[in-house]
C-alpha cells in the first residue's frame, strides 16, 4: 500500500502544472477516492488539496524568483485564472506578494515533497474485530459542529451539556443492539477532514426502533464494520487511535474505508480522565 501511495505522490509531482484528479491518484494506489483522501490526511497530517496547493506555490515561488516567466504566465501555469487570484494565494503561503518577492528576492516558504515509509515500533497492540451488521438507525439529538483534531471538542461538549437528563433517558431506552448504550456518531464530514470543517454529530443510540417525535435520526444500510477497542487517557488516547487506524491498521490489512457514519462508544471513569472505548469504522474489502 505504501509503495502505491508513493507512486501517487510521484504522479502529483509530474502534474503540478495541470489539474490533478483524486480519482487518478486513487487508481494508482489501487483504492477508492474516499479511502485515498482519508489515508492521505491521516498519514500526511494535512488534506490532499492543501498539500497540492502548497506544492504548487512552492514550485511557483521558485519560478517567480528565477524571473524567466512573467507573473501571469506562472499564475496560469499553476492553475490560477487571474494574476490577482495567484497573488492572493502566493501571499497567503509566502507572506509576500509575487511582484515584491521578485523585486526584493524575498525569502519564501517551502512545502517539501512527501513520501511515505513504514516505521515499525511494535508499541501499539491494536484490538479489533470485523462485524457484518444489518441495517439500523441512529436515533438521538443532532448538531452541526466543527471538526477538532486534538483535545476536547468544545462545540460537542456544549451540545451534550445542553441535552436534559429526561431526554437522555428516553434516548438510552431505545438502545437494542451493538454498540450498546449512548454513542457518539460522526457523519457527513468534509472530504478533506481538515480542522474546522463541519460534520453532523449525533448523541444517540444504535437501534431498530421507530424514531420518536422530536428526535433526529440517520438510517444506515447493512455493511461491514471494523471495531477497534481502546483504553487510555481521555480524549488523547481515542484521538491517537483514530490516527493509528489509518496509519497502521489499514496499510496492514485487506480493507479500506467506505462512506458512512463513524461510531464511538465511550465509557468514562468517574473523574472523566480515562475512557474505555470502541470505535466502529465502516469498511469494505480492498479490491471490491
Amino acid at each position: 500500500m505504501l509503495e502505491r501511495l508513493n507512486e501517487a505522490m510521484e504522479y502529483i509531482e509530474r502534474h503540478l502544472d495541470r489539474r490533478i484528479d483524486v480519482s487518478d491518484l486513487a487508481r494508482i494506489a489501487l483504492t477508492s477516492d474516499y479511502h485515498f483522501r482519508r489515508m492521505f490526511s491521516a498519514l500526511a497530517g494535512i488534506p490532499l488539496s492543501e498539500y497540492v496547493r502548497r506544492r504548487r506555490l512552492t514550485v511557483a515561488g521558485a519560478e517567480v524568483l528565477a524571473g524567466q516567466r512573467t507573473l501571469l504566465e506562472i499564475a496560469v501555469r499553476h492553475g490560477y485564472t487571474s494574476g490577482e487570484a495567484f497573488a492572493r494565494a502566493f501571499r497567503t503561503m509566502h507572506g509576500v506578494g509575487p511582484g515584491e518577492a521578485r523585486k526584493t528576492g524575498a525569502s519564501l516558504r517551502s512545502q517539501p515533497r512527501m513520501s511515505f515509509r513504514l516505521v515499525v515500533e511494535g508499541s501499539t497492540n491494536m484490538r479489533y474485530r470485523v462485524v457484518e451488521k444489518g441495517e439500523f438507525r441512529v436515533v438521538g439529538r443532532k448538531a452541526r459542529v466543527p471538526l477538532v483534531h486534538e483535545g476536547v471538542n468544545p462545540a460537542i461538549a456544549a451540545f451534550v451539556r445542553g441535552i436534559d437528563p429526561e431526554t437522555l433517558r428516553r434516548i438510552g431506552e431505545l438502545s437494542d443492539q451493538e454498540p450498546e448504550g449512548i454513542v457518539s456518531v460522526s457523519d457527513d464530514l468534509a472530504a478533506s477532514r481538515a480542522e474546522g470543517t463541519e460534520l453532523d454529530y449525533y448523541h444517540g443510540v444504535v437501534t431498530g426502533a421507530a424514531v420518536p417525535e422530536g428526535m433526529d435520526a440517520i438510517d444506515v444500510p447493512a455493511g461491514t464494520w471494523a471495531v477497534f477497542e481502546n483504553s487510555g487517557t481521555f480524549p488523547q488516547a481515542l484521538q491517537h487511535l483514530w490516527r493509528d487506524v489509518f496509519t497502521q491498521w489499514f496499510p496492514s490489512n485487506p480493507y479500506r474505508s467506505r462512506p458512512g457514519p463513524e461510531i464511538l462508544r465511550t465509557r468514562l471513569s468517574q473523574d472523566g480522565s480515562h475512557a474505555d472505548a470502541e470505535i466502529w469504522v465502516p469498511v469494505e474489502r480492498a479490491g471490491t
